[in-house]
């Protein structure tokens, strides 16, 4: 009488297409790093120039100073131009000096968004070397 042999699966190739996967996700997963050790120095971009539109919106922010339009205004007397404009969507091109203070930023953006001025493009420095 002839016995029998049992058939069962090789699991080696199995195995070895799991650690190959398991390889491949440890490899290609991007950790996520904590937010708080990001290295923030902004105004610098690669964006593409954008056509000038005539109605337009240009504001200007040093940290002693705000201009509209090429002339320097007090945030006072902001507010009220900002609120004779009625095509709310009007762009605004902003304009920020890297050393303003972030409360002098929020106070502009908080008048923009008071007078529902939301279409927002702010202007940063080239990578390039350009100007």
């Amino acid at each position: 009488m002839r016995r029998r042999e049992s058939l069962t699966q090789d699991m080696t190739p199995l195995v070895d297409v799991v650690f190959l996967l398991l390889i491949f996700f440890l490899v290609a997963t991007v950790f996520k790093k904590e937010e708080l050790a990001l290295n923030l120095a902004l105004p610098n971009g690669e964006a593409g120039e954008k056509m000038v539109d005539k109605r337009e919106i240009t504001l200007e922010l040093s940290p002693d100073a705000l201009a509209l339009g090429g002339k320097e205004i007090t945030f006072e007397a902001l507010d009220g131009v900002l609120g004779s404009y009625t095509d709310k969507e009007r762009p605004v091109i902003v304009r920020i000096d890297r050393a303003v203070r972030y409360e002098r930023v929020l106070r502009l953006l908080d008048l923009l968004r008071k007078h529902d001025l939301n279409n927002l493009d702010l202007v940063e420095e080239r990578n390039r070397g350009e100007r």
